[in-house]
């Protein structure tokens, strides 16, 4: 098992759980905010409200990371873009992470596809070869 697919596992977890943290903390503000007539407050609360199935969205991309690595990189950076517009400073951690995972994850599909290409023309190789003796 390439370790770049559990560097990608761990960091896409993480990054959506901080995601999810950013979430919350939107909420909070967006709360407080109403509480005392702020303007606009009820637009970051509709956009902490569209940022928690996003972070989920990053925790499933990187939970996903070893067995479906191409799914689960295209997962996290959907998180990781649509978190970053939804809720910039509450993303500010969350949304590098999941970039930088999904971009793992996508560089470790592309190292499987290679990787199957190289043992399949391998093998073809071989039986070419014996058929030739």
């Amino acid at each position: 098992m390439p370790l770049i697919k559990i560097a990608a596992l761990i960091i896409g977890i993480l990054g959506g759980l901080a995601g999810l943290g950013g979430a919350i903390f939107a909420l909070f503000v967006g709360g407080v905010g109403e509480a005392f007539n702020a303007q606009d407050a009820s637009t970051v609360v509709g956009l902490g409200f569209a940022a928690i199935p996003l972070a989920i969205l990053g925790v499933v991309g990187g939970a996903l990371s070893l067995a479906k690595p191409k799914p689960a990189g295209i997962l996290m950076l959907i998180s990781a873009v649509g978190g970053t517009i939804a809720i910039s400073a509450g993303y500010i951690i969350a949304g590098p992470m999941l970039l930088i995972a999904g971009i793992m994850a996508l560089m470790a599909h592309r190292a499987e596809q290679r990787e199957e290409s190289y043992s399949s023309s391998r093998n073809s190789s071989n039986t070419s070869n014996e058929l030739i003796r």
